[in-house]
């Protein structure tokens, strides 16, 4: 309850609005209590901003299990990312821009290595890379999502629109590896 109503200050006011006496005051609590939860309001903001994290995270996988195509799997996961940055994003983005808050919580971590891996297993059977290059693709790929949830964040634009150019850049750049791999980057066998 206290992270959210600070996340509607944030959201509405900025970060600078948020202060351990305000945050009592809009969740009809004592100060106290709030300090009970947190030390200061640098570690709830921290715990903000990895709450918002690990939630984004927790969709994408479920998203993903659900999907049956590589087609699907792509787009369900950018779905649920794009759809809660469209919702979501400024307060993202406004407690990302505080270093010491971001410094505590890092958008690339919570899941990604399992979610990385588990694409790039898919990735690896179904079109036949070693995991040694699956893995790097679906990692490096997973820029792409995060520059369009900018993008989503900071101009007026269309989420289904932005979503297709997201998804259309992630299976053609994994088309594009399995093409170069099949004639060029897969290890030579010998003997």
């Amino acid at each position: 309850m206290i992270l959210d109503h600070a996340a509607n200050l944030i959201a509405s006011e900025g970060v600078s609005s948020v202060t351990m006496e305000r945050l009592g005051q809009e969740a009809g609590i004592s100060k106290a209590l709030v300090y009970n939860y947190y030390p200061n309001v640098v570690v709830l903001l921290q715990t903000l901003l990895t709450r918002e994290y690990k939630r984004i995270r927790k969709l994408q996988f479920k998203a993903a299990e659900s999907a049956e195509t590589l087609e699907q799997l792509v787009r369900r996961v950018t779905n649920v990312y794009l759809s809660y940055i469209q919702e979501h994003g400024l307060l993202i983005d406004r407690l990302a821009a505080e270093p010491m808050v971001a410094d505590a919580a890092d958008p690339t971590e919570y899941g990604r290595e399992a979610a990385v891996d588990y694409i790039a297993q898919i990735i690896s059977k179904n079109f036949e890379i070693e995991m040694e290059l699956a893995r790097p693709v679906i990692d490096i790929s997973y820029g792409l999502p995060a520059a369009a949830g900018h993008y989503i964040t900071h101009h007026d634009s269309n989420l289904q629109t932005i979503e297709d150019i997201t998804v259309t850049m992630i299976i053609g750049s994994l088309q594009a590896i399995k093409e170069k791999y099949e004639t060029s980057l897969r290890p030579l066998l010998k003997n």
